[in-house]
């Protein structure tokens, strides 16, 4: 059964203490609704993907449903780290292909602002091996992709420059994006001036802690053409996981579960990494970028800095790349995350991007959300074939 998805919406991203984690979702609730022209009883499920922790509700699902005013619907909140939102899409869409319902809602959200930046930074630390390298070793996740930076570093030859570039992309798509946390442009020079957080690593090279949700609405086939014009499908889901120590990976130049969850999808599409014309990645990191461009198979490995250098992942490049800010200027709200990548490739897809719009030629998009240090990853094709 094919599936497509008929209604999105999106929050402000950033600091949001005028609202709660319900009213929260609710924004996003409302925008994928009305985009989709459907009505709180024509939705079946609502699968709700939230990591949590940082916010008041430990029951985040049910609360927001409430608030929403959906009554009796099925539903379940869902945790993949920071692939919550993705995994939260493949939820709500397992259960159209499972004929349960015809249109279901994913929801991500996450109030992460609500707990102090140690507490935070604590909290975001413990997702990995927590008794091996946290208890330990007090490894917290600018470190961990410290490690595959310098990795990366010593075998390919790239440079804190190539990181900052990347940086430097992701602030400027940010400036045109209005929900985006971070709208001003940034330099490399601004990059590599800045604070030290774990080297080669810096403030700039990191992603910031947000509050925010996302919402998509899918339908089956049937119901998709009744609804809309401009259905775009979900045309192949791929996903893996990784052990959670990374002593026991082979090497930290790349992501294997990315790697796996992209073949997979590929494969589920029928395409290869040459058809896609616009991609969401994974950006937590500078680094995790240039990874991704390689694990993907937009490049060879070892040459995602010759991407950046050479601008093939701006607009008007080769494969353009978080052309909305990515999680490094648009913000990480980590429930929401793998979500608003869904949105951002849409509005691609619908050519309803304005400024930031890329070329679409295939008519494909790719959503790359990853979660922890590369514990969890859903690769995720979407057309308008």
């Amino acid at each position: 059964m094919r599936v497509a998805i008929v209604g999105i919406g999106n929050s402000k991203f950033g600091r949001r203490t005028d609202v709660n984690v319900a009213e929260l979702a609710f924004e996003s609730i409302k925008q994928a609704m009305d985009d989709a022209g459907v009505d709180k009883k024509d939705i079946g499920n609502v699968v709700v993907g939230s990591a949590g922790g940082w916010y008041e509700e430990a029951l985040p699902a049910v609360i927001i449903n409430e608030y929403a005013g959906f009554n009796s619907v099925g539903t379940m909140r869902v945790e993949a780290a920071c692939a919550s939102g993705s995994a939260a899409v493949k939820a709500a869409y397992n259960s159209i292909v499972s004929g349960e319902t015809d249109i279901a809602m994913a929801v991500g959200v996450e109030k992460m602002t609500e707990v102090d930046t140690l507490t935070s930074v604590e909290l975001i630390g413990r997702a990995g091996s927590y008794t091996w390298e946290f208890e330990n070793y007090g490894m917290t996740f600018p470190a961990y992709y410290a490690l595959y930076a310098v990795a990366h570093m010593n075998r390919y030859g790239t440079t804190e420059e190539d990181l900052a570039r990347v940086a430097v992309k992701a602030h400027h798509y940010g400036s045109m994006n209005p929900l985006a946390q971070f709208q001003k442009e940034i330099t490399v020079e601004k990059v590599l001036s800045s604070q030290v957080v774990a080297w080669p690593l810096k403030l700039y090279d990191a992603c910031p802690l947000t509050d925010g949700s996302a919402a998509v609405v899918l339908a089956s086939e049937e119901a998709a053409k009744k609804l809309t014009d401009t259905p775009v499908w979900i045309k192949g889901i791929g996903y893996s996981s990784d052990s959670a120590n990374l002593s026991k990976r082979p090497d930290f130049v790349g992501l294997s579960a990315t790697v796996e969850a992209a073949k997979r999808a590929y494969a589920a599409a029928k395409i290869t990494p040459e058809q896609v014309d616009v991609a969401t990645c994974h950006d937590c990191f500078t680094i995790a970028e240039i990874m991704a461009y390689e694990d993907l198979g937009f490049c060879k490995k070892g040459e995602g800095a010759r991407l950046i250098r050479d601008g093939e992942t701006m607009q008007g490049g080769r494969i353009p790349v978080n052309l909305d800010g990515g999680l490094k200027a648009k913000g990480h709200p980590i429930g929401a995350t793998g979500v608003s990548m869904m949105v951002e490739i849409t509005k691609q897809l619908r050519q309803e991007a304005g400024s930031r719009q890329a070329a679409i030629k295939k008519g494909i998009g790719l959503v790359h959300n990853v979660g922890g240090t590369g514990h969890y990853c859903y690769v995720t094709v979407l057309s308008r074939d």
